[in-house]
């Protein structure tokens, strides 16, 4: 009997631990953060809109995919209809295949009419073989405006013409008129937190002028834009599948925190 009695409390203590190993057991979700809001219910696309195409829901998540039957000819979004964030914090967790591509913009501008369910504007950028994954990229714009491990200032401008020519100051996909002024360290050295094929959490923060994209805790670049003429202060936030061989991106604990 005392056996048994013992086998019985080992299992009772046993029970906690297997539930927090096993997500059949029960899933685990975040804990609650101060003044973050859910803007993905887990069951629909309510309050988001993209080509369904390429997006779905499934299993609680926002799937991105294509495939061999829907390859892109150009980047696609699924945008957030909730309204146009300006200063904010986003976190998301985020897993992509090897050979995907994708990103979250945010202060972006729709290009209607002309290119449905394209954003222009800053990204934080995402990829499968942890290449580019959290550095600044601005979508059809400015490119690069920080490289993983960068700080950088984005050099002030005052010519209007300059934004319909983007090109005399974008070489190799990089912004040139910037300035690095620090490191965060060795990009390598940071894509050691970056999970490969597995969930990872995206935090961006956007407050001003001052951009930063964490990934899994950790400051992977920081941008202060000084440019006032290409730069946005609010905009569309969605997230991308980009051209490419077919990949699956999967988003899910989606939430939004306005900021002061």
């Amino acid at each position: 009997m005392k056996k048994q009695l013992l086998y019985l409390g080992l299992v009772g203590l046993m029970l906690p631990f297997f539930a927090f190993r096993n997500p059949s057991v029960g899933q685990q979700e975040k804990p609650k953060e101060k003044g973050f809001k859910k803007i993905f219910d887990g069951k629909s696309l309510k309050g988001w809109e993209g080509d369904p195409a390429y997006w779905r829901v499934e299993n609680g998540t926002i799937v991105g995919e294509i495939t061999p039957a829907t390859v892109l000819k150009r980047n696609h979004f699924l945008i957030w209809r909730g309204g146009q964030p300006a200063d904010f914090e986003f976190k998301a967790d985020v897993k992509i295949t090897k050979a995907g591509n994708t990103g979250v913009n945010y202060r972006s501008e729709e290009l209607l009419p002309d290119l449905p369910f394209a954003l222009k504007g800053y990204q934080a950028d995402i990829d499968g073989n942890n290449r580019y994954t959290g550095q600044n990229y601005e979508e059809r714009a400015r490119t690069t405006l920080a490289y993983r491990g960068e700080i950088s200032v984005i050099n002030e401008q005052t010519d209007p013409e300059l934004k319909n020519n983007l090109r005399t100051l974008a070489q190799r996909n990089n912004w040139t008129a910037r300035q690095v002024k620090g490191s965060l360290g060795h990009s390598d050295s940071l894509k050691t937190s970056i999970k490969s094929e597995d969930w990872n959490e995206l935090h961006i923060v956007a407050k001003g002028n001052h951009l930063l994209h964490y990934i899994n805790g950790v400051l992977m670049s920081d941008v202060t834009d000084l440019d006032q003429v290409n730069g946005k202060a609010s905009g569309w936030l969605g997230m991308q599948v980009h051209v490419g061989p077919p990949m699956k991106v999967e988003y899910k604990n989606i939430r939004l925190k306005t900021l002061k």
